[in-house]
């Protein structure tokens, strides 16, 4: 009797992924003032991330209009201790918030220093998320305001509004990656403390942990050189 070849193709494969080769999916939530900018560019990485890669990213967003970095850090805090299970079961939590200029956020340090007490990670730009969006397009390593940044944006996306295609930016997230890393390390060469490092964003590290080093290495070293 033939044998049966109802869970093999033609060629002899199995139809079936094996289990042990996708890695379990991991959930993030991310606490952000911005609620149209930041959560469309969050919305198009998971999106990417999940074309991309074996594991799937699932982004919780809680967006916070208007909410100054201590307000938002403590709520994330407060997120972090319940254990209502709202979010589901969580790998990390996050908050992405702005410095501003020419009048910064109030009590800056002290909203970073509670995030590193509570084991909530952060991602700071400054002067605003928007730089972050500059470095996909180009180097920036002159201090700038808000508005500015803005101006300059402009010029690669014309979107109008805060809207956001994010087609555009993620092809190009590991040169702003590579960027916002130089900058890191040209302020910490400078002896320039936060909130003075402008410009700056750390988003880079929210990326390399949502991708996992070796992802992010990875479209690093596929840079043109």
């Amino acid at each position: 009797m033939a044998k049966s070849s109802r869970n093999h193709s033609s060629k002899g494969r199995p139809l079936r992924r094996k289990p042990e080769d996708r890695a379990p999916r991991r959930t993030f939530l991310v606490f952000c003032e911005g609620i149209v900018t930041e959560t469309l560019y969050l919305r198009a990485l998971e999106r990417e991330l999940a074309r991309e890669m074996n594991a799937p990213v699932r982004l919780e967003i809680s967006k916070d209009s208007g909410a100054v970095p201590l307000t938002l850090v403590t709520k994330a805090v407060e997120a972090r201790a319940r254990s209502d299970g709202k979010w589901g079961e969580i790998d990390e939590v996050w908050c992405i918030f702005d410095v501003e200029w020419p009048q910064n956020h109030p009590d800056l340090k002290e909203a970073r220093a509670l995030a590193e007490r509570s084991e909530v990670k952060v991602a700071v730009s400054n002067p605003c998320f928007e730089l972050w969006l500059l470095l996909h397009f180009q180097d920036q390593t002159a201090w700038l305001d808000t508005n500015a940044v803005k101006r300059r944006l402009k010029k690669h996306d014309s979107s109008e509004g805060k809207s956001l295609d994010g087609a555009t930016y993620m092809p190009r997230r590991a040169e702003a990656a590579t960027r916002a890393r130089s900058l890191e390390a040209r302020h910490k060469g400078n002896g320039t403390k936060f909130p003075d490092d402008n410009p700056s964003s750390g988003m880079y590290l929210f990326l390399n942990a949502i991708e996992q080093p070796e992802g992010l290495q990875r479209g690093i070293d596929n840079l043109p050189s």
